[in-house]
């Protein structure tokens, strides 16, 4: 359960890094990042398996490329769920998204090794 708590707030912290890195993400508060990480979580264990699912020939046909797409719309899809979390356009959620997932696997990695 502990590892949970850290993971969340992991991400949570990596939505409060990226206003620094990209201009077009703004995350007002520490509880909006705090919220956004949970529902990024929820989206992605449960939307996008699904969504991956429906557009594997693409995904396919794009050799595997489309799947920076898919990860935009999940993370575009969480700002009209959490207020104080907004992003400008849908570029900005892919590039966002990518860099998101880079600086949590990052500090995952740091934080837990190789065991998880």
């Amino acid at each position: 359960m502990a590892v949970l708590l850290v993971r969340w707030l992991i991400n949570a912290l990596a939505l409060l890094a990226l206003p620094y890195l990209l201009p077009a993400i703004h995350v007002d508060s520490l509880g909006a990042a705090l919220v956004a990480a949970l529902v990024l979580g929820f989206i992605n264990s449960l939307i996008r398996p699904l969504f991956v699912l429906l557009t594997l020939p693409v995904t396919f046909l794009t050799l595997g490329l489309f799947i920076f797409v898919v990860n935009g719309l999940m993370f575009w899809f969480a700002t009209a769920f959490v207020p104080g979390f907004r992003v400008d356009g849908f570029w900005w959620a892919v590039l966002g998204a990518a860099i998101y997932a880079l600086i949590c696997w990052a500090v995952g990695s740091v934080i837990f090794g190789k065991k998880h």
